[in-house]
């Protein structure tokens, strides 16, 4: 099965946003259970796992798509969160923006129910995860009220967020 962001990617003509939510994804990724084990990267790595979204997300930010992804997390932080703050480097070596806002800064932010990924401003892919944070399903939607929600839950979060450079975990 083809993978949907990737496909939707190559489509995105200006933008792609992600905005995640949870404080804990896919337990078992053998990349998470490697950190857990005590593995790090260094900043100058680029470790084979992730060449699948540098060619993707690298070939749309290369044709000038604007890629932000915003994280709304719990804090103290989890150690999935602590993992991903870790690798995101690799994210932003690829050219994405990465931003980090504390829940407690969103409480008062409308959002949608579930992760997403928005692509050009009008088209919207929701993914439903388990309370384990397996991924159990997608949704696509062009519905303009909901669009209009997303986009304005999204651009809030971002700027009220702070750059990945700058976030410090707690």
């Amino acid at each position: 099965m083809a993978n949907p962001i990737a496909s939707a990617m190559a489509e995105a003509k200006f933008s792609a946003v992600h905005l995640e939510m949870r404080d804990n994804y896919t337990p078992n990724d053998p990349q998470f259970q490697r950190y857990r084990e005590g593995l790090r990267y260094r900043p100058d790595e680029r470790p084979e796992w992730f060449q699948h979204w540098t060619d993707f997300a690298g070939e749309a930010i290369g044709r000038g798509v604007v890629m932000r992804r915003a994280r709304i997390v719990s804090e103290p932080v989890t150690e999935y969160i602590r993992y991903e703050h870790h690798v995101t480097f690799l994210n932003v070596a690829v050219g994405e923006q990465v931003r980090w806002l504390p829940r407690r800064s969103a409480a008062d932010i409308a959002l949608p129910g579930s992760d997403l990924w928005m692509f050009d401003d009008s088209k919207i892919m929701f993914t439903f995860f388990s309370g384990d944070g397996d991924v159990v399903d997608r949704e696509w939607t062009a519905e303009p009220d909901v669009v209009r929600l997303v986009k304005s839950a999204f651009e809030t979060v971002w700027h009220r967020a702070t750059p990945h450079k700058d976030y410090v975990l707690k």
